[in-house]
């Protein structure tokens, strides 16, 4: 890093103390955009690093609400507008004892460059709760999510900041705050995302981000003349991202073969490739148990490993749909060993930097969230779309779009990694994804004045 990157993130962990996550996400841009900056010193003259790391809004507010038993719970809620440039806040709520400040801006820096991505006009923001759904009862959770959205709806709307789910936010979630933004607002407008298909959502919804993540894992396989067709496919988490991930795989002819939980992870040497085994990962969501291994009793092909990670399994793909820094260094080294092709992250930061680091000094194709993870929030602006226009696309229709996106995505990729960080035949796919989001930004940034 130059002397001026080093020096803005001393002052970024100053600034943010006991704030890990976000640094990291900073420290990951920052390293790669010190190969912009040597040749557009018009952006260091506007500051534009200094700004694109400051929130341009936090709020931080209570959340009071009655259990079951007519006790008072009290919860703290969350947004982080980060940055509107090119477009409304977008990005997910998180319901999660794990939220805070760190994670969600953390989460919010990284939704700018990512939304820039998908070529939609969307600005980048992140919020939620340290709210549990996990255990509630559905009056509980609506009476939560009512009272969240009474302060939320003070700061949201469709041309200012336009929320999505996220963990622990789903369907449920999301229609219990959209029906209190229309009874506080008197208004039906496409103030969030993910809705219900009766009532302004879009198909394909819940399976975009993993959608997303094969399109664009097999645009990085394409690369080396190859595809995902017969490959062995491992993926962490069970929730939606690995639901889609596993389904558009298996679809394109690759044989998926674990998911996980808190709980350790489940290894089907016959692929999860049916639509029973594919329900069933809907069941395990729904039941809020947050458990993998009842996979494993309701399928004898599988088989589970309690405590463990599944990248000790060997397979030519890996995809980490889980949490953030989930693949560790001896994740990595695993896989490496066992001779991994590719590993694209489903999730948000999923890989810690020693392991991204490996993966990118053995020449591993290796997809950053920031661009492998895009089709969700892609299909997120395709619904504010239709909200627009008051009409709705067929799956067939929205799915075609998406793989569109994702291809534009890696080209944009593959574009900056080559003009500002040529390694030949190797595309370092972190370098690219960061200055390709951060290029539309900056100069969006520069052309409005110091606002």
């Amino acid at each position: 890093m130059s002397d001026y990157v080093k020096d803005l993130m001393a002052e970024v962990k100053a600034k943010n103390p006991a704030q890990p996550e976000f640094h990291q996400a900073v420290e990951e841009v920052l390293e790669s955009l010190a190969l912009v900056i040597e040749k557009h010193p018009e952006f260091r003259k506007g500051k534009i690093l200094e700004r694109i790391v400051e929130p341009e809004r936090i709020v931080m507010f209570r959340v009071p609400w009655l259990d079951d038993n007519e006790d008072v719970q009290v919860n703290r809620g969350y947004r982080i507008e980060m940055n509107s440039t090119i477009g409304p806040y977008k990005g997910g709520l998180r319901f999660h004892p794990s939220v805070n400040l760190s994670i969600l801006k953390f989460l919010a820096f990284e939704q700018v460059f990512k939304n820039s991505l998908t070529t939609l006009p969307m600005g980048g923001g992140k919020g939620g709760s340290d709210f549990d759904p996990k255990g509630k009862s559905d009056s509980e959770v609506m009476k939560f999510c009512q009272s969240f959205m009474t302060e939320l709806s003070r700061h949201i709307g469709q041309f200012t900041d336009v929320p999505a789910g996220d963990i622990g936010v789903g369907g449920r979630e999301i229609g219990f705050l959209f029906g209190q933004y229309k009874r506080i607002k008197n208004e039906f407008t496409g103030v969030l995302t993910g809705k219900g298909l009766g009532w302004g959502g879009s198909l394909i919804r819940p399976e975009a981000t993993g959608f997303g993540n094969i399109y664009f894992a097999n645009e990085m396989l394409a690369t080396k003349g190859k595809s995902i067709k017969g490959m062995t496919v491992a993926i962490s988490g069970f929730g939606n991202v690995a639901w889609g991930s596993a389904m558009k795989a298996t679809e394109l002819g690759a044989k998926v073969v674990t998911l996980s939980g808190p709980d350790g992870y489940i290894y089907d040497p016959e692929g999860i490739n049916i639509e029973e085994k594919f329900n069933f990962m809907l069941e395990l969501r729904a039941s809020n148990n947050d458990v993998v291994a009842p996979y494993a009793d309701q399928f004898k092909s599988a088989q589970f490993f309690e405590g463990k990670r599944p990248w000790e399994q060997k397979v030519d793909i890996a995809l980490p749909c889980a949490t953030q820094n989930e693949l560790n260094k001896e994740d990595a080294e695993a896989l490496i060993s066992n001779g991994v092709t590719c590993v694209s992250e489903g999730a948000n930061m999923p890989c810690t930097p020693e392991a991204v680091g490996l993966f990118l000094d053995h020449k591993v194709l290796f997809g950053p969230s920031k661009a492998a993870n895009a089709g969700g929030v892609a299909v997120s602006g395709l619904e504010m779309s239709q909200n627009s226009l008051r009409l709705s696309w067929t799956s067939e229709e929205v799915d075609q779009k998406l793989q569109s996106i994702m291809v534009a995505i890696h080209k944009q990729c593959v574009d900056a990694a080559k003009t500002y960080d040529n390694q030949g035949e190797f595309v370092n796919y972190v370098n690219g994804a960061n200055i390709a989001g951060f290029l539309k930004v900056a100069n969006a940034m520069m052309d409005m004045g110091v606002v």
